[in-house]
């Protein structure tokens, strides 16, 4: 079975040519011309990859991507925009993105990053990781705290198996990046930072007891907490 993209975008040239080249790679596509009828087939349809404007009519792209994670749709999305500041970045990723790629941009860039989202968004099997009150079921993509069912993005989920695989050792910012979201990835480390964050908040105690700052290095995630 193909994998679905949904492309929300209000631009006809952009949409067609997208459309086109995604179908011609293998892709099943559907699009959406406005934020709320985008929000609306990701919810019907639940994609497996969602190509997200920016500018959009009806709901703005930051606020589609929002309410696309309230519902608790964890599929990777990409966000499309001639706004590619930090602080816009920065923004993007507190609301649940994953990607970005900035216009104008070029097909084989675009193609890659959606082949290395969707790759990324399936975790390989590992056995189940328990620390805490917490279980990670990667194979079944599952995460519950407490018994009760931890809604993780995908790259957070990708970003929480990365860490466990280092136990007890010291990643950089750099390391989580290359490993996490790629070598062609030109973000800042301010994005592991934001993940972390959500990580800490989701999984962990008000005191750290399982994922810790190392100052001027980077992070360590410990299954076990330091006594």
């Amino acid at each position: 079975m193909p994998d679905r993209i949904l492309l929300i975008e209000d631009d006809p040239s952009i949409l067609r040519g997208l459309e086109l080249n995604l179908s011609l790679d293998g892709y099943e596509v559907r699009a959406a011309l406005d934020g709320p009828s985008g929000v609306r087939t990701a919810t019907e349809w639940k994609p497996d990859l969602v190509l997200l404007d920016i500018m959009l009519p009806g709901m703005n792209g930051y606020e589609v991507c929002r309410e696309l994670r309230k519902r608790q749709l964890t599929m990777p999305i990409i966000i499309l925009s001639a706004k590619m500041s930090e602080p816009d970045k920065v923004m993007g990723l507190d609301m649940g993105a994953d990607d970005f790629v900035t216009k104008p941009f070029g097909l084989s860039e675009l193609l890659a990053r959606i082949k290395a989202n969707l790759r990324r968004s399936r975790p390989a099997a590992a056995p189940l990781l328990r620390f805490g009150d917490v279980v990670a079921d990667f194979t079944a993509g599952e995460v519950r705290r407490a018994g009760e069912v931890v809604d993780l993005t995908a790259k957070e989920l990708q970003l929480l198996q990365y860490l466990a695989k280092n136990d007890g050792r010291v990643v950089t910012r750099q390391m989580i990046l290359d490993a996490v979201w790629g070598h062609g990835y030109f973000g800042t480390e301010r994005t592991v930072d934001n993940f972390i964050t959500r990580l800490r908040q989701k999984l962990d105690a008000e005191e750290p007891a399982h994922f810790f700052t190392v100052r001027g290095m980077g992070y360590r995630f410990r299954v076990e907490p330091s006594r």
